[in-house]
């Protein structure tokens, strides 16, 4: 089975870490992102991903291509001029999944969680399309799948034939699909599979089912702004998240345990530096003398930390600068492509106002 990632979205609402980095490439733990997607599809026994770009595309592509020859997966992309959302992304990578059927997943979102059943449920099922979702998440407001009593799925953020006694669910960004989506598909024109693709299927009569996830035994995020990608972080290094499902790929697996609260990579360098933790430090970092690392920090790939600088509930990511002697909390801190630095803001546990 082959599978398509979604890779075309602007991540503005993270910027200005996307101004760098495609949100799929994003650093997280001091690796892209996308590592984790793709480590749960070749875990289902997926064995070729496409993905498309629009923002940063050879950066994205570049990404790409890497992490698919790290798990030994074949690699094609597609670069969208316009976006053209959703469905279109799936309609440019029709000759690459060569009308069998597929996996679709949004390379912009942290999915924790075993794909391999819901691929056999799919195929035993005969649906033409099966969406993998969760209960909503507490205090979110994402549009719904609405299911009736038997799974299948009537309404999709509002669009579709509905029904009685429906019940809502939250979409993982995870969809199961056969061909027959691309006959509901316009040949050239942008189309959202949420609201224009799945309704029309629906109203033909076709067989679409929800496939519901247990959120006891999986992780969801979007990571779609700065607080939800620090809230992600954390959750991470306090392990929160069921690393096991990213198998080699968790970052825990690269860096190895160090001599405290801490995961540290043979490269890095932490010299005198006091680890409360959890933390993680990634390939080549380097802690000058003194540093003092409180919870929840992370120092991603070639990051430099200068000497007694103090670290609490921070993300430094590739590439990153602290100065000697600098006090930084509840933050995210990286260097642009032009060597400016930013220090952006994230709320603390408890959802209080950013520390200052």
């Amino acid at each position: 089975m082959k599978a398509v990632v979604l890779c075309a979205g602007l991540g503005t609402r993270l910027r200005p870490l996307t101004l760098r980095w495609p949100k799929p490439a994003l650093p997280l733990l001091g690796q892209p992102l996308l590592r984790y997607g793709l480590a749960a599809l070749a875990r289902a026994g997926v064995t070729g991903v496409g993905i498309n770009t629009h923002h940063l595309p050879e950066a994205m592509e570049g990404v790409g291509r890497a992490e698919c020859a790290r798990l030994g997966l074949s690699f094609t992309a597609v670069h969208e001029p316009v976006i053209q959302g959703t469905g279109g992304g799936i309609r440019s990578l029709r000759r690459w999944v060569e009308g069998e059927p597929f996996i679709v997943l949004n390379g912009d979102v942290l999915f924790a969680a075993d794909l391999s059943p819901l691929v056999e449920a799919h195929l035993a099922s005969k649906a033409a399309a099966t969406l993998v979702l969760m209960p909503m998440p507490a205090g979110e407001a994402y549009a719904s799948v609405e299911l009736d009593a038997g799974h299948r799925v009537r309404r999709i953020a509002g669009h579709g034939p509905g029904g009685e006694a429906l019940t809502p669910w939250h979409f993982t960004g995870v969809h199961l699909m056969t061909p027959a989506v691309f006959d509901f598909m316009a040949a050239d024109a942008p189309l959202d599979i949420n609201r224009q693709v799945y309704p029309r299927m629906l109203e033909k009569g076709l067989f679409m089912r929800g496939a519901i996830v247990d959120p006891r035994g999986v992780y969801w995020s979007d990571l779609g702004t700065p607080d939800r990608y620090a809230a992600t972080h954390r959750d991470l290094l306090f392990r929160q998240v069921a690393a096991d499902a990213f198998g080699s790929s968790s970052p825990f697996e690269a860096a190895g345990r160090g001599a405290g609260n801490f995961w540290a990579h043979p490269t890095a360098e932490l010299v005198g530096a006091k680890v409360a933790g959890p933390a993680l430090f990634a390939e080549g970092c380097v802690l000058g003398q003194g540093v003092h690392v409180g919870a929840a920090v992370s120092v991603g790939r070639g990051a430099r930390v200068g000497a007694r600088a103090r670290l609490n509930r921070v993300a430094v990511l590739d590439g990153g600068q602290v100065g000697e002697g600098e006090e930084l909390e509840d933050c995210l801190v990286g260097n642009g492509a032009s060597g400016e630095r930013w220090v952006v803001p994230t709320r603390p546990p408890g959802g209080g106002p950013p520390s200052s």
